[in-house]
């Protein structure tokens, strides 16, 4: 795969997988944090940080829920890349519906802003990517780390009375997030850039033993925390969105379909309807990215039609609302 050398662009520098053939995620580069602290480098500004983001990553998905459900649209700026990358890596392609320039610097491609935040970048070019147009470079391409600031940093600025880090939740927020990144998050990539046979079953097995699992907690339970939407069902939201429609074929995560589950199928329509929410899901652009993205997979990048899910038949879930808003460890 393609990333940056020392500031140069290489299209020969990255495997996804190790030698025993099991996907492997390269850390995020840029960590830093927006605090609202007058010693803090970067602090909570309206109009400061742009959001560089993606419809079809799951990653930067997250993010621009978050930003939505927290009425930051005023606050914090978007430019969304084309789904289709290229040996070029994500590029800017206004021409293209649901697509925008680079509003900051009316880049070509993303890389040319990684460059710009260090001229002697070594890494993938990934999005979420959050950059400070006061210091002209990237604060955070971290999105758990992203969607944090923008849930917690920016209150003042925010629109929505709502908060996805309900409070006393933190610590059992992050819990869950911990525990469905590997076996969820990450599960669909390490069964679908596995390139032998036992790596591949490994994440199937945890995968589909993770997906019962909380199956099961949903039964009476209407979010992951428990009464309240959190950060955890963002971040699960957005594997599940593109399960049946990517990941069941071109993943091969195909023991079950989401739809086939009793309460993680109507949990998916219960996020999905919240409102803000539908306006972040663009499946065309999901569909297109990883059926034409990644030609070691799909060679001949044909773009599988169905299936079309009815993501706005009633849910029932409200009835399991309670006055109790967190739940414990599960």
């Amino acid at each position: 795969m393609n990333m940056l050398v020392d500031g140069e662009w290489r299209t020969d520098a990255f495997e996804t997988t190790d030698e025993s053939g099991s996907f492997e995620r390269q850390t995020t580069s840029f960590r830093d944090r927006i605090r609202d602290d007058p010693d803090a480098q970067f602090q909570p500004e309206p109009g400061r940080y742009h959001l560089y983001v993606s419809y079809a990553c799951p990653w930067a998905h997250r993010t621009l829920i978050t930003r939505t459900l927290r009425g930051l649209e005023d606050a914090i700026s978007v430019s969304v890349v084309d789904p289709f990358r290229d040996d070029g890596g994500w590029q800017f392609t206004p021409e293209k519906d649901g697509c925008t320039v680079d509003h900051v610097h009316d880049a070509d491609y993303l890389r040319e802003l990684y460059v710009r935040a260090d001229p002697a970048m070594t890494g993938r070019v990934t999005v979420p990517v959050l950059w400070d147009t006061e210091t002209e470079t990237i604060v955070n391409n971290e999105s758990r780390e992203i969607m944090r600031m923008l849930d917690t940093a920016f209150d003042e600025y925010a629109t929505a009375d709502r908060t996805l880090l309900p409070d006393a939740s933190e610590e059992r927020v992050d819990e869950i997030l911990d525990e469905i990144y590997e076996p969820i998050n990450n599960g669909v990539y390490r069964a679908g850039f596995a390139t032998e046979q036992e790596p591949y079953d490994e994440a199937i097995d945890d995968l589909f033993g993770a997906l019962e699992r909380w199956d099961s907690v949903l039964a009476d339970r209407r979010y992951l925390a428990g009464d309240r939407l959190t950060e955890a069902d963002v971040a699960m939201f957005t594997t599940l969105i593109r399960f049946d429609r990517v990941y069941h074929t071109h993943f091969m995560c195909n023991v079950k379909r989401i739809v086939d589950y009793d309460h993680l199928w109507p949990y998916l329509r219960d996020v999905y309807q919240t409102p803000g929410v539908a306006e972040t899901v663009r499946m065309d652009h999901i569909a297109e990215h990883y059926y034409t993205t990644h030609p070691n997979v799909n060679p001949h990048r044909i773009v599988a039609r169905g299936p079309d899910l009815d993501l706005e038949a009633p849910h029932d879930r409200d009835r399991l609302a309670t006055d109790e808003p967190l739940a414990p460890s599960a």
